[in-house]
């Protein structure tokens, strides 16, 4: 099933009637690209909530039937990255006109090193979308992927952020195969 943003906003817009106070809720991958106009539509619904808002939302998505495969993860959590505390301050505001919740997108920077992980064809060229339509930098994709915690091989991390910055930025054949995540010259 695709979910485009209409029904992203009306899956939410019901899931608020479940909610007994306001809370904040952090689309992630590709629901926030959906909602942030990157893509069209998403296969799944992926958000990270505040950890003190994260068993209120987890309370009303229980009692609201959806048909579709939601994930969510408290406080930053992103599939296997956990982002720094700054993750809510950096997202974007996508709707606010809802009543009890205040829905953002992450930020296009930590939806592109949040993508980096798994680094399959789609999550690049979901990369790519986030680099041409907001002007990320080399240089801005290496410091904020310097901040994440990756959970599982940190050199899989490594690789896969070389590879995105090789395929993204490098326009000349190079001997280089890895850049090093402290190395302030990539």
């Amino acid at each position: 099933m695709s979910l485009d943003k209409r029904t992203l906003t009306e899956f939410l817009t019901e899931l608020q009637g479940e909610l007994s106070r306001k809370i904040s809720v952090v689309t992630v991958g590709g629901t926030a690209m959906t909602l942030l106009d990157l893509k069209p539509s998403t296969i799944d619904v992926d958000f990270t909530i505040p950890s003190k808002h994260y068993d209120e939302f987890r309370r009303a998505l229980k009692a609201v039937p959806h048909g579709f495969e939601v994930h969510c993860w408290p406080n930053g959590m992103v599939f296997n990255v956990q982002l720094p505390d700054d993750y809510l301050k950096k997202s974007v505001v996508v709707r606010s006109r809802m009543k009890k919740i205040v829905l953002r997108a992450l930020s296009p920077l930590d939806i592109v090193v949040t993508k980096i992980a798994r680094l399959d064809e789609r999550d690049f060229q979901d990369i790519q979308a986030c680099v041409t339509k907001y002007g990320l930098t080399k240089p801005q994709i290496l410091a904020r992927a310097r901040t994440v915690e990756y959970v599982g091989r940190e050199e899989n991390y490594e690789i896969n952020l070389t590879n995105a910055i090789s395929r993204l930025f490098d326009r000349r054949p190079s001997n280089r195969t890895r850049h090093s995540l402290g190395d302030n010259n990539a």
